[in-house]
């Protein structure tokens, strides 16, 4: 638990704004063109992404505020993996063109494809289709044409490398691990291969063998994303080398034996089952996979996870909970408990998009939480001194112990504003279209009628009225 004094802290620092295409936005310091990537700048680190994927470019507005001794990336979010350079499937320089024409999928580029015969060239415009639907966050979609392009082309290992990198993403890295073993067969010396197999392997609880195929991709190709998901497996082996293991009907718990006794054990496992239940009630929807939990000491956790000091527990596809000195279920565990699942639902409803507010503010409320400082919140939104929702797409972990509790209220007063006022359905609504490819604003919109800007001013208003 942490206690911290509200502060209003400064929102007034200049920066660029990067719009990408699938609606979600980036701040950062500086921004620049290098080739075919556009560079930023966040603090001491510097980025790259895809030119492709940017819509424009922004001068002037506000960032965020960040803690430099923090990450920019969710704590909740599955290690993001994409095959680079595949090898020449795309069948001639006009065949992208015919797929992708005004910056969507030709359906009728597609059906011309597959009425001219040819398995090969089929496989590569769906293959083109799919690539296209992952860069853009459309994951229902992308899934659809991925499948498609291996019923006419199964031994092509481009193609298996996306579909296994998707399943990865989407929460189904057991069924991702048959597709990357396949491709790693067909190309043992491809380093996209070998670090796609070692993502599934590491998503579906493999470690070990995630580590040996990492290590064989990065002696093929130094990658830097790739390194650090190296250095976390390896901080996971080497802290769990004498762990334990437990299952109940949706859960695998591992534990050292000296930290935890078997009546704590069988009361966790109890709990989260409880909790899986009523959040299969409440959001009409399942993990797809068993799920991974694992109770640390204190020290061992942030070795692990890397996670800020204000960090309570950590759900980055598997539940990580610190336990040191608990000897029995307690209402703060019970809740810690509840929050961190509740991840794992929204993450599966929303495909794994959900921005961090929302997938902030519905763990919250599933909890269930109610406002800690609703009067405080409520001065700083009527002066207009909250954090955007917009600035809020991103992860907390870059915040510092006093940013992230403004952020978390934030968060959960704008679930409690949608709930209240329209209803949880809406909120469950508002995550299914964000799963099904639509942006945050556009999901909003198409339930509780409301963009970003509206979103603020109609908290501050619920607030107002409330406290």
């Amino acid at each position: 638990m942490i206690v911290v004094l509200w502060v209003i802290f400064p929102l007034s620092i200049e920066a660029e704004t990067i719009y990408l295409k699938n609606g979600r936005t980036i701040w950062a310091d500086h921004v620049r063109v290098n080739g075919p990537h556009i560079e930023y700048d966040v603090g001491d680190d510097t980025y790259a992404i895809p030119k492709s994927s940017v819509d424009h470019i922004e001068a002037g507005g506000f960032a965020p505020p960040a803690s430099s001794s923090a990450s920019n990336r969710s704590a909740q979010e599955v290690p993001v993996f994409s095959p680079s350079a595949e090898p020449a499937i795309l069948g001639g320089g006009g065949l992208a063109a015919k797929i992708i024409q005004n910056g969507a999928v030709s359906s009728d580029g597609l059906a011309e494809l597959q009425q001219a015969g040819d398995a090969k060239l089929t496989a590569a415009g769906y293959y083109i289709a799919g690539k296209y639907e992952f860069e853009h966050s459309n994951f229902p979609q992308s899934e659809d044409y991925f499948g498609k392009a291996l019923r006419f082309d199964p031994e092509n290992p481009a193609i298996l490398n996306y579909y296994a990198a998707l399943l990865v993403r989407t929460g189904n890295a057991s069924d991702a691990l048959g597709y990357a073993q396949h491709a790693v067969r067909i190309a043992p010396n491809s380093p996209d291969a070998l670090a796609v197999l070692g993502y599934a392997q590491f998503a579906s609880e493999h470690n070990r063998e995630a580590i040996v195929s990492w290590k064989h991709s990065l002696e093929l190709r130094p990658d830097a994303q790739l390194a650090a998901l190296l250095s976390k497996a390896q901080r996971e082996v080497a802290n769990e080398s004498d762990f334990s293991e437990r299952e109940s009907g949706h859960f695998t718990l591992h534990y050292e034996g000296k930290q935890s006794s078997e009546n704590l054990r069988a009361q966790l496992l109890n709990t989260l089952e409880s909790d899986y239940a009523d959040l299969v009630n409440q959001l009409g929807i399942a993990p797809r996979a068993s799920i991974p939990v694992i109770l640390y000491t204190e020290q061992a956790f942030f070795d692990v996870t890397q996670a800020p000091a204000w960090s309570g527990a950590v759900n980055d596809g598997k539940l990580r909970i610190p336990i040191q000195g608990v000897n029995s279920m307690t209402s703060e565990l019970a809740h810690v408990l509840k929050h961190e699942l509740t991840h794992s639902f929204v993450n599966q409803l929303s495909a794994g998009r959900c921005p961090q507010w929302l997938n902030e503010g519905v763990a919250q409320a599933m909890e269930p939480k109610s406002l800690s400082s609703g009067h405080r919140l409520a001065e700083l939104f009527h002066a207009q001194q909250e954090i955007p929702y917009n600035a809020l797409e991103g992860g907390f972990m870059r915040f510092s112990s006093a940013e992230a509790v403004l952020a978390y209220e934030e968060s959960l007063a704008a679930v409690l504003y949608i709930s209240d006022t329209y209803g949880m359905s809406d909120v469950q609504r508002i995550l299914q279209r964000i799963g099904q490819g639509s942006s945050t604003e556009a999901a909003l919109r198409a339930t509780i009628h409301s963009d970003y800007a509206h979103l603020d001013q109609e908290v501050g208003q619920y607030l107002g009225s409330k406290y």
